[in-house]
């Protein structure tokens, strides 16, 4: 993949991630079956922390295993703990359809704070095509229209984490790996749902499948979170962000696949929209790529002064 441009690199990174933390997401409901969500997540955690440690020992970075602890990735964990933290107590409250249609605010919003805050620029035609995205998500989705509940606020409270979340990816040093960053979060969210779990007293022998599920639920969210590091450090998060859209395609897949649910007439033409707004994306995307001034804060020594959101299309 690294002979392609890096624009491009960073949208097929972007859609093997929601397709990896989508096929999580399938195999991690099957579980919290039969055991509690904390719980669930403390054992997909060590999965991960297990399916992990070879990604880190084959590609060199043991050498790195400190920078786990550099203060931008710590902090991009800590959104991550407080994002699912969020999603998942929405999660058991309200329908799936909800918290998924809430979640496609995660990209407009990261692209908004991107273009606001380090001024990375996004374009009319980027804009109509992210908006575009976002409808065929809810079309996709098809919430239901019954009130704001705080619960629903608590989804929000999640979408505007992740954004946060993938706006700091940008911030983590370059010479971090992206394995270090990767075990790093699975690590600290692990820790974080074996305190929970010990804190509320709900731990249950867990049968032999569900084990299993969360087996396979550590393996694909350990890829996901690694593949979504990669891609916002490939390309701008004008350019990445739309694809996570992608997500509630790989959901209808699977949901066909896993559960025998068929997409009807509306959500059919919502992957036609999504489907149709990244192809005219990736089409612009592999234009060539000028340098766009990151200097937003004129203090000497300022954090923000040395932000690399550099490349967007032309």
């Amino acid at each position: 993949m690294a002979s392609f441009p890096s624009n491009v690199r960073g949208i097929a990174l972007m859609v093997l991630a929601t397709g990896a933390f989508t096929v999580n997401d399938t195999f991690f409901k099957l579980a919290t079956e039969d055991l509690p969500v904390f719980q669930s997540l403390f054992l997909r955690g060590v999965a991960a922390a297990i399916f992990c440690l070879p990604l880190v020992l084959f590609s060199g970075a043991i050498t790195k295993m400190a920078r786990i602890f550099d203060r931008w990735a710590v902090l991009r964990s800590a959104f991550e703990i407080a994002s699912v933290f969020c999603i998942l107590n929405a999660l058991v409250r309200i329908p799936i359809a909800d918290i998924t249609a809430i979640a496609q605010l995660a990209p407009m919003l990261l692209m908004i704070a991107a273009a606001a805050i380090f001024r990375e620029k996004l374009g009319l035609w980027r804009i109509v095509l992210m908006v575009l995205g976002f409808a065929g998500a809810l079309m996709i989705a098809q919430p239901q229209a019954d009130g704001m509940s705080p619960y629903m606020m608590l989804g929000m409270a999640g979408a505007v984490l992740l954004a946060c979340r993938d706006l700091i990816a940008r911030k983590v040093p370059e010479e971090i790996p992206g394995s270090i960053v990767t075990y790093g979060v699975v690590l600290m969210v692990m820790t974080a749902s074996f305190v929970v779990t010990m804190l509320t007293g709900e731990w249950v022998a867990p049968p032999l499948h569900a084990l299993g599920y969360l087996l396979a639920s550590g393996l694909f969210v350990m890829f996901g979170h690694h593949f979504i590091f990669l891609s916002f450090r490939a390309a701008p998060v004008g350019v990445a962000a739309p694809f996570f859209y992608s997500a509630t395609i790989w959901a209808l897949l699977l949901g066909f696949l896993v559960f025998g649910e068929f997409p009807n007439a509306l959500a059919i033409a919502g992957i036609g929209l999504i489907l149709g707004s990244g192809v005219v994306l990736v089409m612009h995307s592999r234009k060539p790529v000028v340098a766009v001034p990151a200097a937003i804060d004129a203090k000497e020594g300022s954090d923000l002064e040395q932000f690399d959101i550099e490349k967007v299309p032309e």
